[in-house]
């Protein structure tokens, strides 16, 4: 278990580091072809939504594709939003590592995985405003085993403050 905390917690780090200096390929990389990226809206006080395919989500992507369109757009120019791309700093805390049960198909994560807990701050620098702005909330992973590592094959992000003035991008979280 602890080579696959150290793996996990490596590979969370190395997320924060590719988004950080814009190392858009290097950051697409850690996730598997048919990952899920999901960063669900609230719908009560302390309520997020549940089911991305038919309820409002902030971001979702259903696999890899969707990300690298969207990379594509940033570094093309044609997201006027991420036009300067801030500054940013992430930061990572309270990193819980959870091997999976040996027969969890409920997750549709093989057992050679594990489910990864994190919160996090990312600080944004905006360039055209010259304004500082903070981003929280906490994660959860599930990772794999892929070729000579652990791939992110499921993220889901809670963003805690959703009511921020800025354009949230997948760089912001």
């Amino acid at each position: 278990m602890n080579a696959l905390r150290d793996a996990a917690r490596d590979l969370l780090y190395r997320e924060a580091l590719f988004l950080d200096t814009q190392r858009w390929d290097d950051w697409l990389a850690l996730y598997t072809v048919d990952c899920e990226y999901w960063v669900p809206a609230w719908k009560a006080a302390h309520q997020v939504t549940e089911d991305p395919k038919r309820e409002i989500s902030l971001i979702h992507y259903a696999s890899r594709a969707g990300l690298e369109d969207r990379v594509w757009r940033v570094r093309s120019g044609r997201s006027v939003a991420s036009k300067p791309l801030p500054r940013t700093q992430h930061v990572l805390s309270n990193i819980l590592v959870e091997s999976l049960p040996p027969d969890d198909s409920t997750t549709g994560v093989a057992a050679s995985g594990c489910v990864v807990h994190a919160n996090w701050t990312v600080h944004q620098f905006m360039l055209k405003s010259r304004e500082v702005q903070v981003l929280f909330g906490r994660s959860e992973y599930r990772l794999v085993e892929a070729g000579r590592g652990l791939k992110i094959a499921r993220r889901k992000t809670i963003l805690l403050n959703d009511l921020m003035p800025a354009m949230l991008d997948f760089y912001s979280l």
